[in-house]
């Protein structure tokens, strides 16, 4: 089988809370920020790597009225709060000793990828990688799927998919990719060999 791993959330810790609070204590502020920056279409395209990290300072601190130096602390402590979640890893690293071929498909800014691949030496099991802004495609948008599909000449009937995000699930799924969704490591892996099941059963 082919098994894709998104990155945050699934092998990474994602806690934008987290990120929030260690910058900012008033809790309309964190509220303020977390509309305007987490979940406003300029992370989407940091994500599709389509603007560049001090474009979205400027504008962040033009949405939200609060100084640029205090959206530039923000927008630089994700990637340090993208912390590894240990049990993914060993579960990765177990998959990497059976005849799978293990895959990367994920959202994420380019300074946090090459944080990530600078700071965790895991990289080397995976047979394949795609990030977002390195191609300017994003999830849950086909074309990233189709992609990574191409890329590698992936059967998606051969292929597991494992993500944290519903709307990223389904759209793999409308694909005949098979999917995940991700809850913890433990039931990942339960979940894994159960396909694993099925598939030795057809």
């Amino acid at each position: 089988m082919n098994i894709v791993f998104d990155l945050g959330g699934v092998v990474f810790n994602w806690q934008p809370d987290a990120i929030i609070r260690s910058i900012f204590e008033d809790t309309a502020i964190q509220d303020l920020i977390r509309k305007e920056i987490f979940e406003h279409t300029d992370w989407v395209e940091l994500d599709r790597g389509t603007i560049a990290l001090d474009q979205a300072i400027v504008r962040g601190a033009a949405r939200t009225g609060l100084p640029s130096e205090d959206i530039e602390r923000l927008l630089k402590a994700v990637p340090r709060f993208l912390t590894p979640i240990e049990e993914t890893i060993e579960l990765i690293r177990d998959l990497s000793n059976t005849n799978n071929r293990l895959f990367v498909l994920s959202n994420m800014h380019l300074a946090s990828i090459a944080y990530l691949e600078q700071r965790h030496r895991i990289w080397d099991v995976f047979d394949g990688i795609v990030i977002s802004s390195r191609i300017q495609m994003v999830k849950p948008e086909l074309q990233i799927y189709n992609y990574l599909l191409n890329l590698y000449q992936l059967e998606p009937a051969e292929t597991i998919f494992i993500d944290d995000l519903p709307e990223n699930l389904m759209a793999a799924s409308s694909l005949g990719i098979k999917t995940i969704r991700f809850f913890d490591s433990a039931q990942c892996a339960r979940d894994l060999e159960q396909v694993r099941r099925t598939q030795i059963k057809m």
